[in-house]
């Protein structure tokens, strides 16, 4: 894919997605508006399906709306509270680990700095660029796996891991659209341009991807 390509195919992608809902993240980011509850609810969402993230995100948050009520938690009631979410035990250790420590340090605040945010146990950067862009609407680039492999397989970047993807996307993508490639390229994945299989025959991408990797499609 030419780089200048990239404003029609966004452009194409952000009319087909129209006619699917948004990433449960950016739902919650819409309800609450609160950098705080983007953080949680991103981490629920780590290898967890969008609807389990919702409704697990929704039993915590109607227990624990703020850092100080959620701190307060025991881990076993937030493990409780966000089942069946994958490494539920796991991710209740974090959150309240994360909250103690944004009471201690930050005085219940969430940082909107990258650096600061890597700095707590289970944000890496996926989760942190969401925060900064859906929390505290600073620029950032959130590549999950769906923005890795979309953008791999466009042949726009060509990168091995989410983390390269992202410094390359940094260095061409235009700054237009750092805060929603990666709503639009969730919805893309889940629902057209899938890991395996993807549905090339009523995609309107095919003259700009390059199918890197595709070895069938239908």
């Amino acid at each position: 894919m030419q780089d200048e390509a990239i404003h029609q195919v966004l452009a194409l992608v952000a009319e087909d997605c129209r006619q699917w809902q948004i990433p449960s993240v950016s739902v919650i980011a819409e309800e609450f508006r609160s950098a705080f509850h983007v953080l949680v609810s991103c981490i629920i969402s780590l290898r967890t399906k969008d609807s389990v993230t919702a409704s697990a995100s929704a039993r915590l948050f109607q227990r624990a709306a703020t850092v100080e009520d959620m701190a307060a938690l025991n881990v076993g009631e937030i493990a409780d509270l966000i089942y069946p979410a994958g490494f539920y035990r796991n991710k209740a250790a974090q959150l309240q680990a994360i909250c103690n420590r944004l009471i201690t340090e930050f005085g219940g605040q969430v940082p909107d700095d990258l650096d600061t945010l890597l700095t707590f146990k289970g944000v890496g950067r996926k989760t942190a660029n969401l925060v900064l862009t859906l929390g505290h609407g600073k620029p950032g680039i959130c590549v999950d796996i769906h923005v890795h492999r979309i953008t791999n397989r466009w042949g726009y970047v060509t990168c091995s891991t989410p983390d390269q993807t992202e410094l390359e996307l940094r260095a061409k993508l235009p700054n237009q659209y750092w805060m929603t490639i990666n709503d639009l390229l969730v919805s893309y994945g889940q629902h057209r341009c899938f890991p395996v299989n993807p549905a090339c025959s009523c995609c309107r991408l095919t003259a700009w991807c390059g199918k890197v990797g595709v070895v069938r499609h239908r």
